[in-house]
């Protein structure tokens, strides 16, 4: 099995049409969970080095969102549904996209550095599973492209996944 990323491309569409095979290969046969959602935020860190700061999963335990694998600095364990970037995406049960993470109500700051954020919630059959977050320390930095093969991603991931 290979894997190694291989990025060859520079504009930001390219780059996640060139990750999302290698992705789908990489967990090709593998039905963890947690091991399929490592690979995947490492996918991502290590395929967008200058624009991606964090990249990691959240995951629902009881009522609210936990830590789950990542890519970055220690981020924060515990997130409420509701808030935050990433509670605001779980509630809502759609993307959220934030320019300016300083101008977002309720922002939690994990990281002192992050400008920027996208929460794409994990939905399987409506059933929330979890949050996909990514942080950069460039404002602006994600936008619909993000979205659009984030969800693409998350789909990846849950489609190869033995959901616990």
């Amino acid at each position: 099995m290979e894997t190694t990323l291989i990025v060859t491309k520079t504009k930001k569409a390219d780059v996640y049409e060139e990750i999302l095979p290698q992705l789908r290969s990489l967990l090709e046969g593998e039905d963890d969970w947690i091991a399929n959602l490592a690979n995947a935020s490492s996918v991502l860190r290590y395929a967008f080095p200058d624009r991606v700061s964090w990249v990691g999963f959240y995951l629902m335990s009881g009522n609210g969102l936990v830590l789950g694998p990542f890519q970055g600095k220690p981020a924060c364990v515990r997130i409420a549904i509701g808030k935050g970037v990433c509670g605001t995406a779980a509630a809502e049960k759609r993307t959220v996209i934030v320019p300016d993470v300083h101008a977002f109500p309720g922002h939690i700051a994990c990281d002192p550095d992050s400008r920027s954020e996208i929460a794409v919630p994990m939905l399987q059959e409506g059933m929330l599973l979890g949050v996909l977050d990514l942080d950069s320390t460039v404002a602006g930095s994600f936008d619909e492209t993000d979205a659009r093969y984030l969800k693409g991603v998350v789909d990846i991931v849950i489609g190869a996944s033995k959901i616990p």
